[in-house]
């Protein structure tokens, strides 16, 4: 994204030099506060059988468990696409990712639905899939065995929310589009007002519903006005952002989808946006980001630690646009 690149990744004879960088590192002494959870964030793997991307999320998998995680939050976009794919090349990506998180995932887990995660609402109309029980999030819940497609879940003194971002829209080339439909913003709204207010909530979701970067996802600036997609942010931050603003506790709101990254805090909540595993689709760096995940520490006060790792993928041409999502 086009604010300061962060880190200059070297490649050596051997091996790639493996670097971090902090994004808006909280401020709090250290003196004062104690961690709690260690969390690493993997979002956008995007894995299937080309461009080596077995390959580079065994590596992100491998690399982000020497941090010692108590954690690992997937952050969706786990396979590279189901929207538009027949049953059979969606069920293979899924085999992909079940053979390689079986080999290499030793630590508790969590996960959040991307929208590439989703199968077949791009597909051509047919009777036969309203009546596939794994159409559109069915396949993903149950290969990735998760409860629901939001849920909340408490640990070391936090509250976890996870959502699920990714809504039908029939209008445009997408799909789909960045909200919360009813149901799931009432069962937020009745989570967030059962939660005690002194204990600290994070949010998890793939599409971020507040972000700076998504505005230099393409050229969105080229009609003399900004205008971001609906696919690429929440299109519904303002009531999020008045729900949250009622909950002071909100703390802050983990994402990913852009494959940039940025640090926004807006009225005390820090939206984090962490990039890519996959990079710019498994082709070299998307913009200034090469893949990466992100190290969350979590502290007793509320606050959040969070590190951008670069974890030395194969080096390859940048992709300066991304494609159609």
């Amino acid at each position: 994204m086009h604010r300061r690149q962060f880190l200059t990744q070297v490649a050596g004879t051997a091996a790639l030099t493996v670097a971090s960088t902090s994004l808006g590192q909280s401020k709090t002494p250290p003196s004062s506060r104690n961690r709690v959870l260690r969390a690493v964030h993997l979002t956008d793997t995007h894995v299937f059988s080309e461009r080596g991307a077995e390959a580079g999320v065994t590596a992100a998998l491998r690399h982000s468990q020497t941090q010692k995680p108590d954690l690992v939050l997937f952050g969706g976009d786990l396979i590279m696409d189901a929207l538009g794919k027949e049953k059979d090349a969606a069920l293979a990506q899924w085999d992909l990712w079940d053979r390689v998180t079986a080999a290499q995932l030793r630590t508790p887990h969590r996960a959040c639905l991307g929208n590439h995660d989703v199968w077949g609402w791009k597909l051509p109309n047919r009777p036969e899939l309203a009546t596939d029980r794994h159409y559109g999030k069915g396949l993903a819940l149950e290969r990735l065995a998760l409860p629901d497609r939001y849920y909340s879940f408490d640990q070391a003194g936090w509250h976890f929310v996870v959502l699920d971002s990714t809504h039908p829209h029939s209008v445009g080339r997408h799909g789909y589009t960045a909200m919360l439909d009813e149901e799931q913003f009432a069962w937020l709204a009745r989570d967030l007002a059962a939660t005690p207010s002194a204990v600290p909530v994070c949010v998890l979701s793939h599409i971020p519903i507040l972000t700076l970067c998504a505005m230099l996802d393409g050229e969105n600036e080229k009609t003399g006005d900004w205008v971001v997609p609906g696919a690429w942010m929440h299109i519904d931050a303002r009531r999020i952002k008045d729900l949250f603003h009622r909950h002071p506790n909100v703390k802050v709101c983990l994402s990913g989808h852009i494959h940039l990254a940025d640090d926004v805090t807006y009225l005390g909540v820090r939206y984090l946006c962490n990039g890519a595993v996959c990079g710019g689709w498994w082709k070299g760096p998307y913009q200034e980001f090469s893949s990466a995940y992100a190290t969350v520490d979590f502290f007793d006060d509320g606050t959040v630690d969070n590190h951008l790792v670069f974890y030395g993928a194969p080096a390859a041409p940048p992709v300066t646009a991304a494609p159609v999502a």
